[in-house]
């Protein structure tokens, strides 16, 4: 499937402000990025860098004034099959050094709290995939996913007891249930084709049978097609897709759109 996501902010800016942006996705064994454009007015020096995470990360101090930032993105996606069933649990001492980072408690999942839930979710099921596919299910049935319903990151362990939240809420809860049950597991954050109501996107991804599984709470049906990824983190203190430093500013205008097109030659 080829896709064109764009990602539109405007801004009114009081003062020079310090930014830190993660709004280019990068291809990957999932996705191709065939063409981009990225539009920053006024126009202005931008440095880009990798963080922690392999996300390509942009710099700059936005100007006093109107301040505008546009991304478009052509991607070709692969559609992630369901048929991770029985994919096995890695024991820890055969971890890939750079996954144990996601078996750690993190500020938004607080995994060590939820060994005994985690264990009573997936009680029966063999270790590893079907674990998850179990958590995802229990999150499905029993967490209510509600649009707009919360402007911040909130905890796993304050979902769990609200038992309904966005979707990077609904992702912290099965982040944490399967890191407690030593499974690794990260937060993605990008775009998703037929979101209702458009608008980023957030889910998780979990580390069995040597590769990255994706997992969505908020999706109705067992295809995982027309997802594209911007940004990999512990939680959503690591994929935001804008940060910004000082005095406080807010989205005057906020545009996102995930639409099919034909193949890019």
């Amino acid at each position: 499937m080829w896709l064109r996501t764009s990602c539109e902010f405007s801004f009114n800016i009081i003062e020079a402000t310090p930014f830190i942006l993660m709004l280019r996705p990068r291809s990957n064994a999932k996705q191709w990025v065939a063409r981009e454009e990225y539009r920053i007015s006024p126009n202005i020096p931008v440095y880009e860098f990798t963080d922690l995470y392999e996300n390509l990360c942009q710099r700059l101090v936005a100007p006093p004034g109107h301040f505008s930032i546009k991304t478009t993105a052509d991607v070709r996606t692969s559609e992630e099959n369901k048929n991770g069933y029985n994919a096995p649990f890695i024991e820890i001492q055969e971890l890939p050094d750079s996954v144990i980072k996601y078996l750690m408690p993190s500020r938004y999942c607080e995994s060590d709290r939820f060994n005994q839930m985690a264990m009573d979710i997936t009680y029966g099921e063999t270790p590893g995939y079907n674990q998850v596919a179990k958590i995802e299910s229990w999150l499905k049935q029993n967490i209510s996913y509600i649009p707009g319903s919360s402007n911040y990151p909130v905890s796993a362990t304050e979902v769990n007891q609200k038992q309904s939240g966005v979707c990077r809420d609904l992702a912290h809860l099965g982040i944490s249930l399967c890191r407690s049950i030593s499974i690794p597991a990260r937060m993605v954050v990008g775009y998703l084709h037929h979101l209702e109501p458009m608008d980023m996107h957030a889910w998780f991804e979990a580390y069995v049978g040597g590769k990255w599984y994706s997992f969505d709470a908020v999706r109705t049906t067992t295809a995982m097609d027309g997802y594209v990824s911007v940004g990999y983190g512990r939680d959503a203190a690591d994929v935001a897709v804008y940060t910004q430093f000082g005095f406080p500013v807010y989205p005057l205008t906020q545009k996102v759109s995930v639409e099919e097109i034909d193949p890019v030659t």
